[in-house]
């Protein structure tokens, strides 16, 4: 039996895609928000402490990796695009190892600036299993290290004036806001603006308390939790009621929502809703998925795909996320997503076979 016109349509689109992951041309693309340092204890949880209810981590490794803006600026150069990022660090070994560690990866950093007497934002997420019998590691406690104060407002502005400057020349402007205080009103409004005057677009992935930033904004990024606390406060009876009164309260092009195992749909202000299907059946995590969409919506708009070729990237890579082993290690790259996109091409064949 052969494909539907339906399935035949999405084998090509999904070539196409592959096509397109295969090719060597770049692209620039402007990233400022929060960075961070994100660290990671293993270990196992065999027992409980012996004066209060709570499990004794043994640890057995650890390791530390860039996060926050500084993920999405790595994700952006493994899909061969030309990551320039801004943001801020503190003057201490957590900062200096960030710059450090992109630098290595051939991400631009010009634009971090290092902040004197500023603490770097460290996220410590404590994993562990129970030795010989479960498998799995689970959550234990996320411990963070953060600066409270505001980045100095001289400092603020000179960021702002570099990432405008810029702008020129670049296929898209990822807004990372993470709330650490990199992402201001001011701020927004003025490079979102030269955005536009350009004919950039901007990808926002926004804090629900910061969504008066981002007016007029072309890609918003939520999880499936955020749009609905969004339903409940709108009082809309559905996501999709939801999704088309803010898109048209605050002027958006597109609403993209990362539903994990119920995959990727996008509102559009001026094309239908799409929607691109999970197809794991195992899903093991779900931190970076976020960052994995904005890099794959990034590439989508250096290439000039269209939303339903969008939506398809943006859930492969989401896939990616969800089926990783260890999101310490993980790093979003071409490979992962050819890997993806091909494992539905052939679902589709055989499939029809």
């Amino acid at each position: 039996m052969g494909m539907t016109d339906e399935e035949a349509n999405l084998h090509d689109t999904l070539s196409s895609i592959k096509d397109h992951l295969r090719s060597k041309d770049s692209a620039k693309i402007v990233l400022i928000g929060d960075v961070m340092m994100d660290c990671y204890i293993h270990g196992f949880a065999n027992n409980l402490n012996s004066r209060a209810p709570v499990p004794v981590l043994r640890e057995t490794s650890r390791e530390e990796d860039v996060g926050a803006a500084a993920h999405v600026a790595r994700g952006l150069r493994a899909m061969g695009l030309e990551s320039h990022l801004f943001g801020v660090v503190g003057d201490d070994a957590a900062g200096l190892s960030i710059i450090e560690s992109l630098e290595q990866e051939g991400v631009t950093t010009h634009g971090l600036a290092i902040i004197e007497d500023r603490t770097t934002t460290v996220k410590t997420r404590m994993l562990a299993s129970r030795e010989s019998l479960i498998r799995e590691e689970q959550l234990l406690l996320r411990w963070d290290i953060e600066d409270d104060n505001p980045v100095p407002e001289e400092a603020s502005h000179a960021l702002y004036d570099q990432a405008v400057d810029d702008l020129k020349g670049a296929a898209a402007l990822i807004a990372s806001d993470y709330g650490q205080g990199v992402l201001t009103d001011q701020g927004a409004e003025q490079l979102f603006s030269e955005a536009r005057k350009l004919g950039i677009p901007v990808i926002a992935d926004p804090k629900l308390t910061g969504l008066h930033r981002t007016e007029g904004v072309d890609w918003i990024l939520f999880q499936s939790h955020g749009l609905e606390l969004m339903r409940r406060r709108l009082a809309a009876s559905t996501g999709a009621e939801a999704a088309e009164k803010l898109i048209n309260q605050y002027g958006w092009k597109h609403l993209v929502v990362l539903s994990g195992e119920a995959g990727v749909t996008i509102y559009s202000h001026d094309t239908e809703t799409v929607h691109a299907p999970c197809s794991l059946l195992d899903l093991r995590q779900m931190i970076g998925i976020i960052d994995a969409a904005a890099v794959a919506i990034a590439f989508a708009l250096s290439r000039g795909l269209d939303v339903a070729s969008t939506a398809l990237l943006a859930n492969a890579a989401c896939e990616c996320i969800l089926a990783a082993e260890q999101t310490d290690a993980f790093v979003l790259s071409k490979e992962n997503l050819i890997h993806r996109i091909g494992e539905h091409v052939w679902n589709l064949q055989v499939s029809k076979r």
